[in-house]
């Protein structure tokens, strides 16, 4: 059996990037990601560029069981996405039985495998931390809503945004993005949830994000799309009387 050398892939000073507005894990690990009996989950795997050509794989400790990318089962996709150096899992159908723990893996040669990210997965009548969508979409320049559910027990829990790609993690109050776009985090305390407000969207946008309750955590996929024109209102324009 291959061994493990786990790594956390960022190294960066949590105190340094909450003084540009932002906040920065120094790695996804010992999260836990709750979902509905029956439910199902999608959830992404980094992993270094340079190990795009090498085995990846999902990790059940509950089996002891590996998983290959670019595999398709009733209940289990894994798929590659090289071109995003990260591979997805969907798991359908979860029930008690699935709750436990589970490692994204990654093949670095010499018979050695990277754990990149790991989770606890737990599974609940009425999840801790939800969605109300695990996918959302946009266009250029436009906005987007995102809201996320918490149970009374997570009421005094620190509340996030965070992006998968850069680990950037927003909380309450509204923080630059990019030039263009912005955060905005909103507790409706009373109502146990909490909206995100993207606005200004650009294309750059696009890719996963979590919602964070204290260590709970649940994604969210978003698309920004290429702002379209309205050619109609064009040839209306230009239209000879």
């Amino acid at each position: 059996m291959a061994s493990y050398a786990k790594t956390n892939i960022f190294y960066i000073s949590v105190g340094f990037w909450l003084s540009l507005g932002f906040e920065r894990y120094s790695g996804w690990s010992d999260h836990v990601l709750t979902v509905q009996t029956g439910g199902s989950v999608t959830i992404p795997c980094h992993y270094d560029k340079k190990y795009t050509q090498q085995k990846k794989s999902w990790y059940s400790v509950i089996d002891q069981t590996y998983t290959y990318t670019n595999t398709t089962e009733q209940n289990l996709s894994v798929i590659d996405h090289p071109d995003q150096s990260l591979f997805t899992v969907t798991m359908r159908n979860l029930q008690n039985k699935h709750t436990g723990n589970y490692y994204c893996v990654s093949d670095i040669g010499e018979n050695k495998t990277n754990i990149t990210y790991e989770v606890y997965l737990k599974i609940q009548s009425a999840p801790d931390v939800s969605v109300v969508s695990s996918s959302v979409s946009g266009h250029e320049g436009g906005n987007i809503s995102v809201q996320c559910l918490y149970s009374s027990g997570y009421q005094n829990k620190t509340k996030r945004w965070c992006r998968y790609k850069d680990q950037r993690c927003y909380t309450v109050g509204r923080t630059d993005t990019s030039q263009n776009s912005s955060v905005q985090i909103s507790d409706d305390d009373g109502r146990r949830s909490f909206t995100v407000l993207m606005t200004g969207l650009r294309r750059t946008d696009s890719g996963w994000y979590f919602c964070s309750v204290g260590e709970t955590l649940n994604p969210v996929y978003l698309t920004v799309e290429e702002e379209s024109v309205n050619t109609d209102i064009g040839a209306e324009k230009y239209k000879l009387v």
